[in-house]
Formats: structure tokens, C-alpha cells, sequence
């Protein structure tokens, strides 16, 4: 099976740098409307059998191009959803964006699996969910799936569950995943799942970035 996880695109959020965690989420910018278009133009041709979205919001509207264009129907999975920022939600101070980043660096870089942020989740609450929305995903689907979902999420799911990483993806599992960046794994045997492809900018090219949005679901801790 081939599994291609796309990030959302912009949010007005992602530009607001809440942590914007909860459902139903922001809606997205004109850019992130923009980035959308331009991934359902380079995703087309990848023979997709299936497109599944978190509850929020932003991920339905990010498929939704995609999914007009190859007439198909996002299957919506609430484990999919964006790891939540417990007591923090919707703050926007640096503090706060910097205690997140620092959740997924421990997660990721130190192990701490059983860390978790006032009122958040630990990563085995996580994984338990995300793990369970994959498998789903995978005994409904043959083929390749679109899974539309979230940076820190996406980050943290891949760098726990993509077998032996090599250490410069390793580093960009916490470093950082732009909207509509795309990262692309595959199980052809039922071993273990492997990366072809970290793609960390709008797969419709570098014009489509905002380097001044302050996006701390994104980006590595400071």
C-alpha cells in the first residue's frame, strides 16, 4: 500500500500563530484556497483510490479539489485530527507556541512518550488514535490513499511509525512540515511502513510558502 500524507493548507491560524488545536479549526486563507488548487493539480495523476480528512475543517476543504477532481468522497476520521494543545488552545503567545514544539521534540528526539502538555494528550493517546485511524485506512483501501491531516501530527506519526529513518528525515520530523507539504510512505510487505519522499514545501512549489506566518503546529521548536 502507498500512503501520501498532506499537510492542510493555510489557515488564518497558521498566520495568527494560535494553536489552533480543536474542532471544527479555522478555515483556510485565500493562500491556503490557492495551495489547495495546486496540490489536487499535482496529486491528480497519482492514481489515488481514496482521500481521508481529519474533523476539522481545514482538512475537508484542503481535499476538497482533489477530491471533485477524481470524484471521489473524503472519508472523514476523527483520529486523524491535529495533537491537541490541551490548556494552551488558541494561545498565541511564545511561550506557549514554544512549549508545543517542544512536546513533539520530546516525543521524537528524546523518547519521552508519556510527556503531554497541562490538559493534553501523552504520545501513546496519540499513536493509540492516529494508529487506529491508519489501520482503517488501509483495510479499506487497495491502492493509494490521500490522507489530508496536520503538521505536528503528520511529524510526530512519521518519526514514531516510519521504521528506520535516515537521520536528515529524522531532523526534518522536527524540524518542520509547510502547509500542503507532503511526505509519501509505503508497506508493500506488512513489515513496517518506509518513506519514499519528504516533499516539506506546498507540493505546487516554493511561490506558494509564507515565511511570515508564525505557525507553531509547523515548525521546530526556537
Amino acid at each position: 500500500m502507498r500512503l501520501l500524507l498532506l499537510r492542510h493548507g493555510q489557515t488564518t491560524s497558521n498566520v495568527a500563530g494560535a494553536l489552533d488545536t480543536g474542532t471544527p479549526g479555522a478555515d483556510l486563507t485565500e493562500l491556503g484556497r490557492a495551495q489547495a488548487e495546486a496540490a489536487a493539480a499535482v496529486l491528480a495523476d497519482r492514481d489515488i483510490a481514496s482521500i481521508h480528512c481529519s474533523t476539522l475543517v481545514r482538512t475537508q476543504q484542503t481535499a476538497a479539489p482533489l477530491a471533485q477532481r477524481l470524484g471521489l468522497r473524503p472519508t472523514i476520521h476523527d483520529g486523524l485530527r491535529e495533537i491537541t494543545a490541551g490548556d494552551l488552545e488558541m494561545r498565541t503567545d511564545t511561550a506557549s507556541a514554544h512549549a508545543y514544539r517542544h512536546l513533539i521534540a520530546s516525543w521524537l528526539l528524546e523518547g519521552d512518550l508519556d510527556a503531554r502538555l497541562p490538559g493534553g494528550e501523552t504520545a501513546h493517546d496519540f499513536l493509540e488514535r492516529y494508529d487506529a485511524a491508519i489501520d482503517e485506512i488501509r483495510a479499506t483501501t487497495r491502492g493509494t490513499a490521500l490522507v489530508v491531516s496536520h503538521g505536528a501530527a503528520i511529524r510526530s506519526w512519521v518519526g514514531l511509525r516510519g521504521g528506520d529513518i535516515p537521520e536528515h528525515l529524522h531532523e526534518l520530523a522536527v524540524e518542520y512540515l509547510q502547509n500542503t507539504g507532503c511526505i509519501e510512505l509505503t508497506d508493500d510487505s506488512g513489515r513496517g511502513w518506509e518513506i519514499v519522499d519528504w516533499l516539506s514545501h506546498p507540493v505546487g512549489g516554493h511561490l506558494l510558502e509564507d515565511d511570515t506566518a508564525a505557525d507553531p503546529t509547523g515548525r521546530a521548536p526556537e
